[in-house]
Formats: C-alpha cells, structure tokens, sequence
C-alpha cells in the first residue's frame, strides 16, 4: 500500500489546470450504453475510479479506443447481457460507487439491469432506494438479493410518468433520466438533483437527440425518443479540484493561479472561500489567489459565528467540506462546519488535532474549529486517508505543517485527484510516493 511522505512549510508558486470533472466523468461514461452509435468524450480525468468504470464498460462488450490523453471513444454496440450476472461483473461493480449508474441506462435499452451493493467511500449510508423508487415509477420490476446484496431490475416497456424524487440524488436522478429518455411518453422529474455536472449529462443526451426540458432547475421535463445517436462531448473542469487548491494556496500562503475553471459552474464555491478571509481574483477564465501571511473569517451580520454548511445544488458542496474545516485551522477567527449529508465525513478531525489545530467535534455532523491565526503552526505526523476528501485535505494540512508527515492507503486520494504529487511538486512541494 503506496503511502505519501510530504515535507510541509514550503510556499508554492505557479499555475495549475484542473483536471476533468470526476462525478461528471462517471454520469456521462454510463450514458454511452444508451446507444450502439459511436460517442467521443473529451477531458476524462485519469484516476482509478473513472479507469475502473471505463474497465467495466470494456468487459461489458464496449468498443473502447483512446484518441489523446483525455479523450476516448466508446461504441456500445453488441453487450454481453450474460456477463452482468457473473461473479466477475459483480467484483468489478462493486468496487466502484459510480457503477450503480449503469443500471438506468441498461434498462432504458434492454429491458434488464443489474448490481452488486457499490462500494466508494467510507462517509456514512449512501441508500439507493431513490434509484429504485424512479425506475419502478418507470414501469420496472425490482428484486434484491439480501444474501448475496444482488439488485437486478427489469421491464416489459417503461413509460413515462410524475415522479417526485424523496430526496435530490445526483446519481439517482442520472440514472432516472436516462432510463426515461428512452421510456415511452413523458416523464416529469421533481426535486430532481440540478448540479453543473448532472446539467451536462443531460446537454449530453440532448445532443444525442433526447428531449429534455428544464436544465438546471429541479423540475425536468423527459419526453421519451426511440432511440438516441452518437455525439461528441467535453467534460467540465473538476470543481471539488478548483476548491481544494484554493484552500491549498491560503493554507501554504502561495501565489497560484487556477487556470480554465468554467467560472460560471463555480455556483457559490468562490463566495465560501471569501467568506473565509481567503483572497481570490476572476482573471477571465482563470482565478487567481495572491499570497497572503493571514485570513480572516468573517462573522454574520449581527457578529455571530459563521456557519457553513454543505446541501444540494446550488448550495455548497459537501466534497468541499473536508477543505474548509482544514483551511479554517490557521484562519484568524472562529467557525461552525455543518456537514449535514454524510455522518461520518468529520471523523477525520482527530489527524488534525493530532496536529494540534483546535477542533471541537460537537457530533457526527458538527464541528466548530478555533482558528490558529498562523501563531501556532500545525506539526507534521502519521495518517491515514479515510476517503477521498479527507485524504487531500489531510495532504494540505501536510504542506501547510511543520516537519515530515506521512499519509497511508493514498489510492483514496488517488481515485479523485490526478498526479496530484507530481502536479504540486512542480509548485514546490516536496511530496514523495513510498511503499
């Protein structure tokens, strides 16, 4: 198991272009079963969790060609049905959460589906009976193999219909909107998830001839098509990326500039890390953080604590929680992390209090962190990454600390971020893959 030995304290300096969107990678990659017609995707991100499902997609009978770094083919044309109740298939898919996106799009084309219970992180219960609810409103029959945690899902012929989603999964509503691109009438989605990533995917099967309405609110009209085409499509910028470095760049006092971020699907991230005292500026495309000795979180209006929270888009992302607890552990000042999504996301906190960073865990979902001011320097020590938010945000508090810290089982970080020692030593850094 590859751990990191980081030597911290160092400013950085330079330029850093984000990768491709992960979660948005994962949508888009199942949606090329839809169709038998050849798909192009550009800006694929190169990490284990989008290689493992694009390994699936090819031991499921995809045609998968490599054009360039980054862009890739896929051609859907003859799938191996057999193949997904294997023990093999059921290995593969449950090693990986975004598979559980292969199922919507199996059915809309097949008429069955099939999955093992997904792994992925260790952040608290991720259910999937959202999923199921959906593709059952559709017309499909479910059955679940508690012994061997086995869902296969088929149908006759789905149909559109209302579906009120009990909560606004991303994954659950991709997986729901395209099952009912190809469904029979139309399908009204509400409550459904609107981030910028599920916004491509469904800007992506409408350029292969879908017919959806309402993109990029909660309310998403699907009228059903016979069949969809090929097209080609480019794959956002990584935005939980694009924070993380942010918050990099504060904690290390670096100058960085972030190149190509697609500002405008930024939403509120920026705004946060403002309101954190943190120094950022839109040049064009790109965001540029000057280096600064000191930040300063602010108070409500009425000088009250800060509170942040984490919820559905367009409020703030909960895979930058992780980020903002660690860059509120040098600020000037003091605030409340609310990750109100995931139970067990803050656990992390007793490696950065191991630091010596002031942390009061209040509960699972709470905890309220008494900024350092600098005066007191966080110290380097032994860690493991619990998943992969935590894993970076354990590596900045690292370059950010005193002395040598090592960071083990780092295949966590290495499922959402790509090259990331490489890419930060070119800054400066000293970060070395051992083991």
């Amino acid at each position: 198991m590859a751990s990191f030995e980081i030597y911290g304290g160092k400013p950085l300096k330079g330029e850093l272009i984000p990768q491709g969107a992960k979660n948005e990678a994962l949508q888009v990659l199942c949606a090329v079963l839809l169709t038998s017609d050849k798909i192009t995707i550009s800006n694929i991100p190169d990490i284990i969790d989008v290689n493992k499902l694009i390994q699936l997609l090819q031991v499921m009978g995809v045609k998968i060609e490599k054009v360039e770094k980054g862009t890739f083919t896929f051609q859907a044309k003859e799938i191996n049905l057999d193949y997904l109740t294997s023990e093999d298939f059921k290995k593969r898919a449950s090693a990986l959460r975004g598979s559980i996106m292969i199922v919507g799009p199996l059915l809309a084309r097949f008429g069955k589906g099939y999955i093992p219970k997904p792994g992925g992180d260790k952040i608290g219960r991720r259910r999937l009976d959202t999923h199921f609810e959906g593709l059952t409103s559709l017309g499909a029959v479910l059955n679940y193999d508690a012994g061997e945690h086995f869902y296969s899902i088929e149908t006759k012929g789905l149909k559109g219909t209302f579906i009120h989603l009990d909560e606004p999964s991303v994954t659950g509503t991709a997986n729901i909107v395209m099952a009912a691109v190809l469904a029979k009438g139309k399908t009204t989605l509400y409550n459904a998830a609107c981030e910028p990533y599920l916004q491509q995917l469904c800007k992506m099967l409408n350029s292969m001839g879908a017919k959806i309405e309402g993109v990029g609110s909660n309310l998403l009209h699907i009228e059903g098509v016979d069949q969809l085409n090929g097209c080609f499509h480019r794959i956002l910028p990584d935005m939980i990326e694009i924070g993380s470095f942010i918050g990099l760049a504060a904690m290390t006092k670096s100058e960085i500039t972030i190149k190509d971020v697609s500002y405008e699907n930024l939403g509120i991230i920026p705004n946060v890390f403002r309101k954190m005292g943190v120094k950022l500026e839109k040049k064009g495309d790109d965001i540029f953080i000057p280096q600064q000795d000191s930040y300063e979180i602010d108070t409500f209006i009425d000088g009250s604590l800060l509170t942040i929270a984490d919820g559905p888009w367009p409020l703030f992302t909960p895979d930058l929680i992780s980020i903002i607890l660690v860059l509120a552990t040098q600020a000037k000042g003091s605030v409340l992390i609310h990750q109100k999504m995931f139970e067990s996301r803050l656990f992390f906190v007793d490696k950065l209090i191991d630091m010596g960073a002031q942390i009061i865990l209040c509960d699972p979902h709470r905890a309220t962190v008494i900024g350092l001011n600098n005066q007191h320097q966080l110290k380097g020590i032994s860690m493991t990454s619990p998943d992969i938010r935590a894993g970076v945000a354990l590596l900045i508090a690292a370059l950010s600390a005193k002395g040598k810290s090592i960071i083990h089982n780092i295949e966590q970080i290495d499922r959402g971020y790509e090259n990331i020692d490489i890419r930060l030593n070119n800054l400066g850094a000293d970060i070395r893959r051992i083991g």
